[in-house]
């Protein structure tokens, strides 16, 4: 279908869109309007030039379905929220602003966890021999460990560039996007990682993580190398974040020497941390969460100013009882700790011999424990995730069975885990589903304006199924449209 683009950067309001809003407006009025047979609109879009002003004749999640608003936008931010008033026939909204065709326009998304470097390895030609045969994360951890002694930068920009490009359309303007560090890649992923972090910067907010998944401390030369050039890519300018995996190594001794010595990093250089935990359900191991927080509190974090905490996947922590889950909140304290679940990884990977499988329960850590959470895809088209893709509203989808959550409100914590909450646990700014004056005008509008009643509504049809025609804003910005 073809698209118009209006001369003076404003949304063309056809005479399908008029006749939408003229039913509309009678609707309201308590009159019954038979458009069965009536033309679905069409679906005219422009990218405005600069900023947006205004977006018009919206839903919004906490307002009433059957009712439209405006969204006004200063500085990339919102401004104010009005009722929208019915528009006559043949009215053309002024330059900056987008009609929104009485659609859901809702808090944009957001990757709290996210592998830049692995992604599309199962998919790109080049390391089409490494396929998966048993599945398990010993061989995950081979097939990467061989993809990556043939990384070179026209792949990872070319494999990363899909992931950032079709996670905008999805919806997503902000991810913290890891990138490894060791002696085999050196500093290749993260000279990538951060050539897209630079290219992307007006349409998406990358943070990259210098990230160490190979062992600081055990093997041939204890890590000695690891730790050299980590140091390195903790100074380079653009590397948002630290981060390693501290259940790589070889005993808890060294896993509480890995957890010192990238603390003692990030607060060196004033970076958030970001942990990847207790990777494991067997309970008759003892999970790293406690060292580690005690680690962290050693250090002095807060009189010593530190950063956000993140803590992924801990999926050891799901075999936790209520005393216990009690206990971990009162041991956290006031740090500044957030849990990120990572549903598709843990599923395929995580099992006890016995097939018990799980994942860290964010709703309910949510809901009943007052801790901060949210939910994340990790890794697109790789041996640790060959299912699934760059959306995290599928992640959130996904949740409604996974964790029995299929009300209103259970919907709506699913939605913010990869959307406001989502950006908490990374320290982003973040809008929330109250569309609040002086919050970011960072959006999702969802669906095509000629989808008719299929056309969602609100946040729980969304998370029940969030389709696959968005339009994306960042700062009050479109920065991606689907027709």
């Amino acid at each position: 279908m073809a698209t118009h683009f209006p001369s003076d950067g404003a949304v063309d309001v056809d005479h399908e869109t008029t006749k939408l809003h003229f039913a509309q407006h009678l609707a309201d009025k308590g009159r019954h309007i038979d458009s069965s047979h009536a033309l679905p609109p069409r679906y005219s879009i422009v990218y405005p030039n600069g900023s947006l002003q205004k977006i018009t004749g919206v839903r919004l999640p906490k307002k009433p379905p059957s009712t439209l608003w405006d969204v006004s936008i200063e500085e990339g931010k919102i401004s104010s929220v009005e009722p929208h008033l019915y528009e006559p026939p043949h009215h053309r909204p002024a330059a900056g602003v987008l009609n929104g065709s009485s659609r859901l326009l809702a808090p944009s998304l957001c990757h709290a966890h996210i592998h830049l470097d692995k992604c599309f390895l199962l998919q790109d030609p080049k390391f089409s021999d490494l396929q998966i045969e048993t599945g398990d994360f010993q061989e995950a951890m081979s097939l990467t460990s061989k993809a990556k002694a043939r990384f070179e930068e026209d792949d990872l920009l070319r494999r990363g560039r899909q992931l950032v490009e079709e996670s905008i359309q999805f919806g997503v303007t902000s991810m913290r996007a890891f990138v490894e560090v060791d002696a085999g890649v050196a500093f290749k992923c993260l000279n990538a990682g951060l050539k897209l972090k630079k290219e992307f910067e007006e349409r998406c907010e990358i943070q990259i993580c210098a990230f160490a998944q190979l062992p600081l401390f055990s093997g041939e030369d204890n890590g000695e190398e690891i730790r050299k050039l980590m140091t390195q890519a903790a100074h380079r300018e653009g590397v948002d974040v630290v981060g390693s995996t501290p259940y790589v190594e070889e005993d808890e001794v060294k896993m509480k020497m890995n957890v010192r010595w990238m603390s003692m990093m990030a607060l060196f250089n004033g970076k958030p941390l970001d942990l990847h935990l207790d990777y494991f359900l067997e309970e008759d191991r003892k999970p790293l969460i406690w060292a580690a927080l005690e680690v962290i509190k050693d250090r002095d974090w807060l009189g010593k100013n530190g950063k956000q905490i993140t803590l992924g996947h801990c999926t050891r922590l799901t075999r936790f009882q209520p005393e216990v889950w009690k206990k971990l909140k009162e041991a956290i304290g006031d740090l500044p700790v957030s849990f990120v679940g990572l549903p598709t990884s843990d599923l395929f990977m995580m099992r006890t011999i016995n097939n018990v499988r799980g994942t860290l329960p964010v709703p309910e850590m949510i809901e009943k424990h007052g801790l901060n959470a949210a939910i994340a895809v990790n890794n697109v088209g790789n041996a640790f995730t060959p299912q699934g893709n760059c959306d995290p509203l599928s992640i959130a989808s996904l949740g409604v069975g996974l964790y029995h959550a299929g009300t209103k409100k259970d919907a709506e914590v699913l939605y913010e885990a990869v959307s406001s909450r989502a950006k908490a646990a990374i320290g982003c700014e973040a809008t929330s589903l109250d569309f609040v004056a002086g919050e970011p005008a960072d959006f999702v509008l969802f669906d095509r304006s000629d989808v008719g009643w299929r056309c969602r509504k609100s946040i729980p049809e969304v998370v029940y199924d969030g389709g696959y025609s968005r339009q994306t804003i960042r700062h009050g910005k479109l920065t991606h449209s689907q027709a």
